[in-house]
């Protein structure tokens, strides 16, 4: 009796390890099918297949998902009425598998505001609602929170609340310092590879197809992040105008006036809109610096100097504020006023100087370059020794000018016809063929640079 007890046992579990090895297999041979045929987008194919897995061998692999998005994504561009809104929610419900069954190789900023963008773009759920999404994300997960259009959505969401009465306006403030933070982070991270590889194009050295696509790409990211940096300003409009912003600072002054961080805010935000000639800035400023004096109130005591006409102690400020300054963007914004305020002296090596400084710490600062190339253009006549060399300053200019469109999107136009200007006044292609020989052009004085002979 006990033998046939201890056989009847073996046989059950050398039937369910049979059963159990059974579907591992099946899974893996129907994962292989899916997988194949999802790899080369024939997703009709790969639909039954796919889900199969997903219902029947959910923890199989993270590709069920990920292949699963892309399907997913795929049917929602041809769909239609209830059909989109249908399939938008499997897409949320695959999203939310995916993380409950491998939630190591899930980023929960990526996935709540692409849960946040799906429910926007199909009309699912309340304002409240697709806000909390983009939300969860930004706040749990900034790092992992990506992509242009999602942190636009993500503050029109917020301002659409706010006009709604169910956000207050230093909540938008706050957020719209936040997200423009961090588009500068990622428009910095990719005009710095601009720029490294232009610079290495320009200097004769070919760049690999790798290089190339690198390049290509870091473009076609800056422009956008331009644009939605550009809609953000627009969406937040009137909201941070002069008019706006002194009323509802003036109101906050009395109980705020020790907060360091609200000083900041208000005075960073009356100066980036030019209301610094109402009382309310020297106030706000004042009272930053009594709080706590730092790189911020230097360079807000250096604007009130420069409206008092006193460069001198002006230049004395920014330099105090660079000096103190830790953030990137910050100290970038605080070069560029130096380097203005040398341009205006005619100090044009060290107001070079201090350009290219502000590019070092923010490389998506495109009007640097234009600065830089207005001097060059400007001294064409000084550091030329002939007239072909003369002229020849004109290329390094224009030059100059093609960087910042490269770098800062939005400065294409202004950047395309300043470059143009440039090169009509440089040699024309028969002075260089009356020139034989010359393949450079080494510019003195304050330039210093050599700048070589196009191809014409």
């Amino acid at each position: 009796m006990r033998f046939k007890i201890m056989f009847t046992i073996a046989a059950g579990l050398a039937l369910g390890a049979s059963s159990a090895s059974a579907q591992a297999t099946d899974c893996a041979t129907t994962a292989s099918i899916a997988y194949e045929h999802a790899k080369v987008k024939n997703y009709d194919a790969a639909e039954e297949p796919l889900w199969k897995v997903r219902k029947e061998c959910p923890t199989y692999s993270v590709a069920t998902y990920q292949f699963g998005e892309k399907l997913l994504k795929h049917k929602l561009k041809k769909a239609q009425g209830a059909d989109k809104t249908a399939i938008a929610n499997e897409l949320i419900a695959l999203m939310k598998e995916r993380f409950q069954y491998f939630p190591a190789k899930t980023k929960v900023g990526a996935m709540h505001s692409d849960i946040g963008q799906v429910m926007y773009d199909t009309k699912i759920g309340t304002t409240e609602a697709q806000f909390a999404e983009f939300h969860k994300a930004y706040t749990t997960d900034k790092k992992n929170f990506k992509g242009a259009k999602k942190l636009y959505t993500y503050f029109s969401l917020l301002v659409d609340l706010q006009d709604a009465g169910k956000k207050k306006l230093q909540d938008v403030f706050e957020l719209y310092d936040d997200i423009t933070e961090k588009i500068e982070d990622e428009e910095s991270a990719k005009a710095k590879t601009i720029a490294t590889l232009t610079e290495k194009e320009e200097s004769g050295t070919a760049l690999s197809s790798k290089e190339k696509r690198k390049l290509k790409n870091a473009g076609i990211n800056l422009a956008a992040y331009s644009k939605v940096k550009a809609g953000i300003n627009q969406k937040l409009g009137a909201r941070a105008d002069c008019d706006k912003l002194i009323p509802f600072y003036n109101e906050q002054f009395a109980e705020k006036s020790g907060d360091v961080k609200w000083l900041k805010g208000a005075a960073g935000r009356m100066s980036a809109k030019e209301c610094t000639a109402d009382p309310l800035f020297f106030k706000l400023v004042e009272a930053l610096h009594k709080a706590e004096p730092s790189a911020k109130s230097a360079y807000y005591l250096g604007i009130l100097a420069m409206k008092d006409k006193q460069r001198s102690k002006a230049l004395e400020y920014f330099n105090q504020s660079a000096e103190l300054e830790t953030k990137a963007s910050d100290k970038a914004k605080v070069y560029f006023k130096i380097g203005e305020v040398l341009k205006k002296q005619g100090s044009y090596g060290k107001a070079r100087s201090y350009y290219k400084k502000a590019l070092q710490q923010k490389p998506s600062l495109g009007t640097s370059y234009l600065r830089i190339a207005s001097m060059i253009a400007s001294s064409a006549n000084n550091c030329g020794t002939d007239v072909f060399s003369k002229r020849a300053v004109y290329w390094l200019a224009a030059n100059y000018a093609n960087r910042a469109a490269k770098v800062d999107p939005s400065l294409k136009s202004v950047a395309a016809k300043t470059a143009a200007n440039y090169r009509a006044k440089a040699p024309s292609k028969t002075d260089v063929f009356n020139n034989p020989g010359i393949s450079s052009v080494k510019i003195g004085c304050w330039i210093g640079e050599t700048v070589k002979v196009p191809k014409l």
